[in-house]
């Protein structure tokens, strides 16, 4: 099995920063993608950010120049520093990376439990 924990959440204010991180463990031979979604209540959850295993990143226009995704492939873990943050950013935010375990394959996604990012005054 695979788990994967994110943490850093919490209550922050307009203007000010957080970051994320989500830690991959159990059965890893390898991770592809790796990437933060969020779900604002009463939407749908979408796509924040996204890196590949080489580094290349892709980022929701409504964040972009001040979301920054990063990973760590030694650690398995994912990052994502978010400055200057606004009210509708807040949203919980799941990480997911795409795995193959030993003995397997293909990649399979895995998704975290979700921390909460609450933006307000």
């Amino acid at each position: 099995q695979v788990q994967l924990v994110e943490s850093g959440g919490g209550l922050v204010q307009p203007g000010g920063s957080l970051r994320l991180s989500c830690a991959a463990s159990g059965n890893i031979f390898s991770i592809n993608d790796m990437g933060w979604y969020r779900q604002a209540p009463g939407k749908q959850r979408e796509l924040v950010a996204t890196i590949t295993s080489r580094g290349s990143t892709n980022y929701v226009d409504s964040v972009k120049g001040r979301f920054t995704i990063s990973r760590d492939n030694v650690k398995n873990t994912v990052y994502l520093q978010m400055n200057s943050l606004k009210p509708e950013d807040a949203a919980v935010y799941y990480c997911n990376a795409d795995v193959m375990s030993w003995g397997g394959l293909d990649y399979y996604p895995y998704w975290g439990q979700g921390t909460q990012v609450t933006v307000s005054s």
